[in-house]
């Protein structure tokens, strides 16, 4: 019988047979921590008597959700982090150097790798065909100081995506409307694994979006196979040797199949407060939306830039909406300036704010006001996310958030394209 992606990682990584429904203890390849999660962390480590790092090098610690920080107290517990850093001999990513998940696929995480991060959007690293996943800052704790954890092998659905994408129409679409489809809960502790035609097709960039946002479904992890496509990525970042093929067997066995052709897909919006709460772009048109966001580890690459300067160049964002932007890292803002991206952003009205998580979690650089309506590329909507529970957030893809910039109100991309 064969295995699924996730079944094949960690056979590998525990040293012996994993099928779904196994407990396995299985080595940890990376762990990482960011500022609201690292004190608490850094203090269960103190706290549980380890004194070392069994891997230095491969536990990072990103001040990126805070960045720069708003606060006294943030600002406090970046500190803590540093200094931990530093005595530790473990690596930092220090304010400006961008989104911990956008990092973690640029430099850190590769096929085969089972990484664990104290932020539930760690599923992210599951692009590069990783067994990433978000995992409590106790339990995090101990992977720092043992190198291992535990997990319960999970069943794996099969997402299965044929034909291609329309203009207008992007992974972003994509996945907002398999999380429709299958509910918030859909997928709880189960393995999302994509294939397909449409899917060898993609990007990493796209890979990575819908990555990203497997949590939003309940999904212990979101699983790509390492292709052609990830090699090329790899060999991008210099990191060709860290390329390993992977792939699902053929005679794997899964819970179930879901079939998604991409060309009859269109601009999806998930409404306030929950992300499985959908509708089309063209149903939800002239909503009225007070604030347009660019940006996050959903939608902040060189890629998603691009696409929202195309629409916007030589147009100027609606006088009723603001428009922020939050390149993914550091990388991305350079290649975003040396592409010309930037300034048509900016030329455009865009407010520009440090590569990071930006308005995202409602920390600051763009909090909404009560009674306000945010269009945001992020992966959450959940009441109070964007920094006040009385404001309304709507997530959709980079194409509709800047369509929306322009006219004030929700707008399918289609129609200015």
């Amino acid at each position: 019988m064969g295995k699924t992606v996730a079944e094949k990682i960690l056979k590998l990584k525990s040293g012996g047979d994993a099928r779904a429904g196994d407990i396995v203890i299985s080595a940890v390849d990376l762990v990482f921590v960011q500022d609201t999660t690292g004190p608490l962390t850094v203090r269960e480590f103190e706290k549980s008597g380890l004194e070392c790092l069994v891997n230095p090098q491969k536990t990072v610690f990103f001040l990126d959700h805070a960045a720069p920080s708003p606060n006294r107290q943030l600002s406090t517990d970046h500190i803590l982090l540093r200094r931990f850093a530093r005595e530790k001999g473990a690596r930092l990513y220090d304010v400006g150097d961008g989104v911990c998940h956008q990092t973690v696929a640029e430099a850190l995480a590769g096929p085969g790798d089972v990484v664990v991060g104290a932020d539930s959007h760690t599923v992210t690293a599951g692009a590069l065909g990783a067994f990433a996943t978000g995992m409590g800052s106790s339990d995090v704790a101990v992977v720092m100081g043992l190198g291992k954890t535990w997990f319960r092998v999970p069943e794996t659905i099969r997402v299965e995506v044929s034909g291609r994408f329309k203009e207008g129409v992007s992974a972003k679409d994509l996945i907002l409307h398999l999380i429709g489809l299958i509910g918030a809960d859909g997928a709880t502790y189960k393995a999302l694994e994509f294939g397909g035609a449409a899917v060898a097709g993609m990007s990493m960039s796209d890979r990575l979006t819908i990555a990203n946002m497997a949590v939003e479904a309940g999904a212990k992890v979101g699983l790509f196979p390492a292709d052609d496509v990830t090699r090329r990525y790899l060999e991008a970042q210099g990191r060709v040797g860290d390329y390993r093929p992977l792939a699902a067997d053929e005679d794997a066995v899964y819970e179930k199949t879901i079939s998604i052709d991409a060309g009859g897909l269109e601009p999806t919006v998930s409404r306030p407060h929950t992300v499985d709460n959908t509708a089309t772009a063209r149903e939800l048109a002239g909503t009225k939306i007070q604030e347009v966001f660019i940006g996050t580890c959903t939608n902040g690459r060189l890629e998603d830039l691009a696409v929202a300067a195309g629409i916007l160049k030589g147009k100027k964002h609606h006088p009723d909406t603001r428009l922020v932007v939050a390149p993914a890292s550091r990388k991305v803002l350079l290649e975003a300036m040396a592409a010309g991206y930037i300034q048509t952003l900016v030329e455009a009205g865009a407010a520009l704010v440090t590569p990071g998580c930006g308005a995202c979690l409602g920390i600051h650089q763009g909090v909404l006001g009560d009674g306000e309506a945010a269009l945001s590329t992020a992966n959450r909507n959940f009441k109070g996310r964007m920094g006040n529970p009385e404001a309304f957030i709507y997530l959709a893809s980079p194409a509709t958030a800047a369509a929306t910039a322009i006219n004030g109100h929700i707008t399918d991309p289609r129609e200015v394209l």
